[in-house]
């Protein structure tokens, strides 16, 4: 039954409130993915300037999560929330007035704002009014309808881009953007945050503190090495699809399809997994290599093309032929939704059990979200630029190293983190 379990937790109006925050937000996250590609085909776009377009986004994040966390940590978070879908819709207007590849720069700037408020503030609340006893199954659950809304986003906004353009998919998606604002405006309660006073919250020594925490550290050093390799494959699989092999945006969606599906049925599940069995620095770690495995199997995609039989699938008047290249990126990406459900309910949770020893949950999750920052500023130009003066695939195997190191070093670290949290919790003989 454990399945049905995300579905029920929508009896809760505040958690059905948040749940379309995360599908608001995610939905437009991965259609803007897929527009992306396009943009790079329309504007003939080289690797560095087709980084730019994931690094000046993350650029945007990294300078404001830690003050946003502060902010959430002492004011009313219901607010902030409001307002990131505001700049979403801005965002929307912004892409549909764009007109070269610096136009595109400049709007994934004001989107990286948004998104992050949302992102931040969203998984903050959820941390914070989830019952102790069931916090992995609503991050679980949480994540799960962000899934979910990115598959819909693939399926139903590549769609919307193939067959209608830009413009009436941004409509779409503002429509989508407004209805969720007015959910959380009516349902969920105000100030679902701020409990902790302003002197002590979110300044410096709330993270020296939190960073003093060993396990809190291994997880910031993983993160800050892994996104090196994950942003990367996020934004440079689908430019590959459209540039390498002409794929349709339709059929880019149905890849992208292939791991979020996997990601939405199997997450809540895993879920409850880190909530019975604990050791969940394991599940980090494991998703980890599995992710490592799926982006060292993308570059596969240029050997099996012409390998393997074609099928034609005609979708709106047009056909499209999809061949060995299709297959082998969408199996590719469905690996990379198994090892991000394995490994993201449990990273979610360590950050805020580490967060609530200080009651500091946003300022935890605040420095989960920097420590992905800088490498999702610097992985995507990086790769880019390994792609433009060595190869494409060499640019992925460069993606797969990083998240090997970080796994890696995760371990070690981690270990040792969970071992000496184990020993302090062991009572002296004369307690």
């Amino acid at each position: 039954m454990t399945r049905f379990t995300s579905v029920a937790l929508l009896r809760n109006r505040e958690f059905a409130a948040l749940a379309g925050t995360a599908f608001a937000r995610s939905q437009a996250y991965s259609t803007i993915l897929i527009a992306l590609a396009l943009y790079a085909d329309l504007f003939g776009t080289s690797g560095f300037v087709e980084g730019l377009f994931g690094a000046t986004f993350a650029f945007v994040q990294l300078l404001i999560v830690l003050p946003l966390g502060r902010r959430v940590d002492t004011g009313n978070a219901k607010r902030y929330l409001l307002a990131g879908f505001l700049i979403n819709v801005c965002v929307f207007v912004g892409f549909t007035l764009a007109s070269t590849a610096a136009h595109v720069v400049l709007v994934r700037m004001l989107q990286g704002l948004g998104a992050s408020i949302l992102w931040i503030t969203g998984a903050a609340i959820v941390g914070e009014i989830s019952p102790d006893e069931q916090q992995g199954r609503w991050l679980g659950s949480y994540n799960q309808f962000a899934s979910i809304s990115s598959l819909a986003g693939d399926l139903v906004g590549g769609y919307l881009l193939y067959a209608y353009g830009f413009t009436a998919t941004y409509v779409v998606l503002s429509a989508i953007t407004l209805g969720t604002f007015v959910l959380v405006f009516a349902f969920l309660r105000d100030n679902p945050g701020g409990r902790k006073d302003p002197e002590e919250a979110g300044g410096a020594e709330t993270f020296r503190s939190l960073l003093a925490l060993p396990m809190l550290r291994a997880l910031v050093g993983f993160r800050f090495v892994f996104s090196f390799g994950k942003m990367a494959v996020i934004l440079f699989l689908p430019i590959y699809a459209r540039t390498s092999f002409g794929i349709s945006a339709f059929a880019i969606g149905w890849i992208m399809a292939g791991g979020k599906l996997t990601k939405a049925l199997t997450q809540g599940f895993v879920g409850n997994l880190t909530d019975r069995h604990g050791h969940k620095h394991y599940f980090v770690a494991t998703g980890a290599i599995l992710y490592g495995i799926g982006t060292a199997a993308i570059p596969l995609a240029g050997y099996v093309e012409g390998r393997i039989g074609s099928v034609a699938v005609t979708v709106h008047g047009s056909t499209q032929t999809l061949g060995g290249a299709f297959v082998a990126l969408f199996c590719a990406y469905s690996l990379l939704g198994i090892a991000d459900s394995v490994r993201l309910p449990a990273s979610m949770s360590l950050f805020v059990d580490e967060g609530e020893r200080y009651n500091s949950v946003a300022s935890a999750m605040s420095l989960r979200s920097i420590s992905w920052k800088v490498g999702q500023v610097t992985g995507p130009i990086l790769v880019g630029t390994t792609m433009d003066f060595i190869s494409t695939e060499a640019g992925f195997f460069l993606a797969a190293g990083f998240i090997l190191v970080a796994t890696s070093a995760f371990v070690i670290t981690a270990h040792r983190a969970h071992a000496t949290r184990v020993a302090s919790e062991v009572p002296s003989p004369g307690d």
